[in-house]
């Protein structure tokens, strides 16, 4: 696998700003409108440029029942709609709206909690390299790709079956106040190397990151669409995936984005049985949801009921009200006993759970938390940033940098990720509070809609309910199981977990 790498000179870019689409606003910075229509504006171009050569249908389901339960590697996980069952053929979200064979479906399954999974990518592209799914434009590691030979398709698109990542596009602008000075691809191509595809300047041309489709269900409690907050509104975001991921010809009309800004507000998803560890002879807990009498309020229906009392800040850490105890789905079990397998399962869920509330560490280094809190530490547990009362997103508009864009996290954490495959920016600040300072990342984040170079890394803080079945972790898919993601918390903030609180943290996890 080659590296390669560009030294860049100076060089200008200009955007032309077109007027969002508006509804459902939410929080944006500045320079996203430029940022989202140049996005757009590039993935047309490379569209006309690098035709695709295949335009495979996708098999989608007649009917998504109102609760319609599939299995994933931890049981099974339910997806629940309180308006009751959606006929697929009468509904956007899973027509075909472009030029290309894709619909919101194809990155946004039931099976893996309405997200897109590494496993169900890898066994999309064994059983069809014409699915949807696989695209030059976004699904390749760059769209000049070869993929005239399945050997060749298959490097291609290793990073979307690999990681389950999906390429973006986004412009630099001359209003940063950061360059990029170094960039090395490391996947095999050339994508942010080649001035027709990437980077032209230090500030100029288009960059390439690889990240994760959010999933979209439980959103009724979002405060920020994209992993960088680029998109100022639901409705705003399936537009451009219509024009951009999916290669519309044409706009779409407002009645059918709104449609599918309806059924993704409609659509709620969580674990609701455990088969317990996948390949190993450990008895799981069952039942997640209470139906058998045990007490527990998990489930995609209680999912619908939480996030319909959700009120942007509930529960602000910094608030003066805030209660760590953020899970109480199995508070039920805390007082079981025996030692039948399934008991005790419940009985690790549920130390799990405690684990995720109540063990305290110091939240250091953390750009977007201790700078703007004015505290170089916080005395903090998970529940500090997943806030959210049984949901745990954030429940306020909290963007931050925890170090898994980084090329080297605090602690040595990094080794507990896989960032082989993504690029690496140098990244230099030419003004500003930290004019000066150099930056190695993987990935810009919120930097590249802000322009600022305090935000060089950050990211949202997304929604835990339902991971089990969309695997692997974070925006870049770095830790590729649920024990990747414990550990690398547990190494990059020196939390000191056992051995035996990380496996209950981990059965908990699983068990959302």
């Amino acid at each position: 696998m080659k590296a390669n790498t560009l030294l860049i000179s100076a060089a200008l870019i200009s955007i032309t700003i077109q007027p969002a689409f508006t509804q459902q606003q939410v929080t944006t910075p500045a320079l996203a409108p430029q940022a989202t229509q140049g996005e757009i504006q590039e993935l047309q171009k490379l569209h006309g440029k690098f035709p695709e050569g295949q335009n495979g249908a996708q098999q989608t389901p007649n009917t998504i029942p109102q609760l319609d339960t599939v299995t994933d590697d931890e049981g099974q996980i339910s997806t629940y709609q309180p308006g009751g069952a959606t006929v697929t053929a009468s509904s956007p979200f899973f027509r075909v709206l472009g030029t290309n064979g894709r619909t919101c479906f194809t990155c946004h399954e039931p099976a893996n909690g309405m997200g897109l999974g590494q496993e169900s990518a890898t066994n999309r592209f064994a059983a069809n390299p014409s699915d949807p799914l696989f695209r030059l434009v976004d699904g390749a590691t760059c769209s000049d790709d070869d993929v005239s030979t399945p050997a060749a398709a298959a490097q291609a698109y290793s990073l979307l079956t690999a990681k389950g990542l999906i390429r973006i596009n986004l412009p630099m602008q001359t209003a940063f106040q950061f360059q990029i000075t170094n960039v090395q691809d490391t996947n095999g191509s050339d994508c942010n190397t080649n001035p027709v595809t990437g980077l032209t300047g230090p500030q100029a041309g288009f960059v390439n990151f690889y990240r994760r489709p959010l999933p979209s269900t439980n959103l009724g409690s979002e405060s920020n669409i994209m992993w960088d907050a680029r998109e100022p509104s639901l409705a705003h975001q399936a537009l451009d995936a219509t024009l951009g991921h999916a290669q519309a010809a044409v706009t779409p009309a407002a009645p059918l984005l709104n449609q599918i800004v309806s059924f993704e507000n409609g659509v709620y998803d969580a674990q609701s049985f455990d088969t317990g560890l996948a390949g190993i002879s450990v008895a799981g807990a069952g039942d997640l949801t209470g139906a058998d009498g045990s007490g527990a309020t998990g489930g995609a229906q209680t999912v619908a009921q939480t996030i319909a009392k959700f009120t942007t800040g509930i529960n602000d850490p910094f608030g003066g009200n805030f209660n760590p105890a953020v899970f109480s789905i199995y508070n039920a079990w805390a007082a079981l006993t025996g030692t039948d397998p399934t008991t005790e399962a419940r009985q690790a869920i549920y130390r799990g759970q405690q684990v995720f509330n109540t063990v305290q560490f110091q939240i250091t280094g953390v750009p977007g938390l201790n700078d703007v809190q004015g505290k170089p530490s916080i005395t903090g547990t998970c529940s500090t940033c997943h806030n959210n009362p049984n949901v745990a997103n954030h429940s306020s508009n909290l963007l931050i940098d925890i170090g898994v864009t980084s090329a080297s996290a605090p602690n040595g954490a990094t080794s507990n990720l896989d960032i082989s495959g993504l690029p690496r920016f140098t990244v230099k600040c030419i003004a500003g509070p930290l004019n000066g300072q150099t930056f190695t990342v993987t990935d810009l984040g919120v930097a590249m809609i802000s322009g600022q170079c305090a935000d060089i890394g950050k990211t949202k803080v997304p929604t835990i309910r339902g991971i089990a079945s969309r695997s692997p972790y974070f925006h870049n898919g770095a830790a590729l199981e649920i024990t990747n993601l414990v550990q690398f918390y547990n190494a990059r903030f020196n939390i000191g977990l056992t051995a035996q609180q990380q496996a209950d943290l981990e059965v908990f996890l699983e068990a959302q």
